[in-house]
């Protein structure tokens, strides 16, 4: 007997003959499950809403609802409950089919006591593991991560996209990314293909959609034949057909005409589409995750993307913020880029300077992480010592930071200037027996610049002089 004292497992079992739901259940209740019946599939989906199992097992050949019908509800509506067949031996195919769909295995008829119980047993140790993986993948997400997959970020946003990524990889859901050019989304994009691992050895295929023309964007995702237009010298297969059963990524999709919109709104609907030059209907299953650097709500209201479109590939939105709103990662990313670059180009730089890095940590970068890559690698390259300083960087975050400098600076000033005017004020005024008029006369300013002067410093309810308190007039 199995030893499930740990964790109850509930299991449902569903036969139109009585003696079979009868003989198992007793059975299963001797191993110490916990076991509810049901004589067909109609009764056994309303049970499931209020009865929580873990496993069902189902004949295949049942009145009103047969066995792969009510399996492919079970999957829909109750993805966390395993299934069981139970099949004839003439009926195996059916079985095998079953499995295909989602079952987990199946048994034949009649039912040997032993052959039920090292599936189950079989079954509740996959659970298991299963359950334990979730906790160990809660725990690493109630945790600070530095790296997620190619994703470099400590960042709060960060750690948020990282246990979203988690919660839709295991989907087929359409993905849309948001985020301005250099944030990152195709390191989002194969994190949520990666993260997935059903989708191992699955194919992940790229496409830019800005870099062609419609006519060429078009051949690339579809495929044409040959003849199909002017340079279509041999048939070629398309994006979507090389991505069958994976993922396509779809960067800058906003580039689209809203003739391939209406295409890829098909795609996404029915799976289905035609090579350009051809009538013949291909078939895919493919995940897409799309990305863009404008709002595309934006462009619904120019009348240059569908709101349909939109909407479909809007299922899961993912925003990735600007660098400028993540600069405690920039520490982190910076390391990240010289480990990199130095390895490229054969130098052992050992990393930024303190002054370089308050340089980098001050500086607003319009560019995002594409930008501070760039600064870093040219560092590198032009490094003449162990660590990157500020003379390696280029002069516009050279200039970036003077001016910032002469603010700061300049800040410094009118703060070092504020005690001694608000003394000299303060001496003006008790000079004249605190009348504003005449101590505007002594100071040199009119009188209205005098009492902006007096508010700024909390001098209006001060009213000393020499002789005590005196009336302000």
């Amino acid at each position: 007997m199995y030893n499930n004292s740990q964790k109850k497992v509930n299991i449902l079992v569903v036969d139109d003959e009585p003696l079979v739901r009868r003989s198992l259940s007793e059975f299963l209740t001797l191993e110490g499950y916990t076991v509810s019946s049901a004589s067909n599939g109609r009764e056994a989906l309303n049970m499931l809403k209020d009865y929580l199992a873990d496993i069902v097992i189902s004949d295949m050949k049942m009145p009103e609802l047969d066995g792969i019908h009510l399996l492919n509800e079970i999957k829909e509506k109750f993805p966390a409950t395993s299934v069981i067949m139970i099949t004839g031996y003439g009926s195996i195919e059916n079985a095998v089919e079953a499995i295909k769909q989602g079952a987990f295995d199946y048994i034949t008829k009649p039912i040997i006591d032993n052959e039920i119980r090292v599936v189950l047993e079989r079954l509740v140790q996959q659970k298991e593991l299963v359950d334990e993986n979730i906790k160990l993948k809660e725990q690493l997400s109630a945790a600070t991560r530095e790296r997620f997959y190619n994703i470099v970020g400590k960042d709060e946003k960060m750690q948020k996209i990282y246990t979203l990524i988690e919660a839709i990889c295991t989907t087929r859901s359409t993905v849309l990314i948001n985020g301005e050019s250099g944030t990152g989304k195709h390191l989002v994009a194969h994190a949520i293909h990666e993260c997935n691992e059903l989708e191992k050895g699955k194919p992940f295929v790229e496409v830019s959609c800005g870099a062609l023309t419609e006519t060429l964007l078009e051949s690339e995702l579809f495929g044409h034949v040959k003849g199909a237009f002017t340079g279509a010298i041999k048939d070629k297969v398309g994006r979507f057909e090389l991505a069958d059963g994976g993922t396509i990524f779809l960067d800058e999709i906003d580039a689209c005409t809203p003739n391939l919109q209406v295409k890829l709104l098909r795609v996404l609907q029915e799976g289905e589409f035609e090579r350009v030059g051809e009538s013949n209907t291909q078939k895919v299953d493919v995940r897409v995750i799309a990305a863009t650097n404008q709002s595309l709500q934006d462009l619904i209201a120019r009348g240059t993307f569908r709101k349909d479109l939109f909407y479909r590939l809007n299922i899961i939105s993912i925003e990735l913020p600007h660098l400028r709103d993540r600069k405690v990662d920039i520490p982190l990313l910076a390391k990240e880029f010289v480990i990199k670059h130095s390895k490229r180009v054969s130098k052992k730089i050992d990393g930024v300077s303190d002054k370089a890095l308050s340089i980098l940590m001050s500086y607003n970068w319009p560019g995002n992480i594409r930008e501070l890559e760039n600064v870093i690698e040219r560092g590198v390259i032009l490094t003449q010592g162990p660590m990157i300083v500020p003379e390696d960087f280029p002069e516009s975050l050279m200039a970036h930071r003077s001016r910032g400098e002469l603010k700061e600076e300049n800040h410094k000033l009118k703060e070092a200037l504020k005690d001694p005017e608000k003394d000299l004020i303060t001496r003006a005024l008790d000079s004249v027996d605190w009348n504003r008029n005449e101590a505007a006369q002594v100071l040199g300013i009119n009188r209205t610049t005098l009492y902006k002067k007096m508010l700024r410093y909390g001098l209006l309810k001060q009213k000393r002089g020499t002789a005590g308190i005196k009336n302000v007039r």
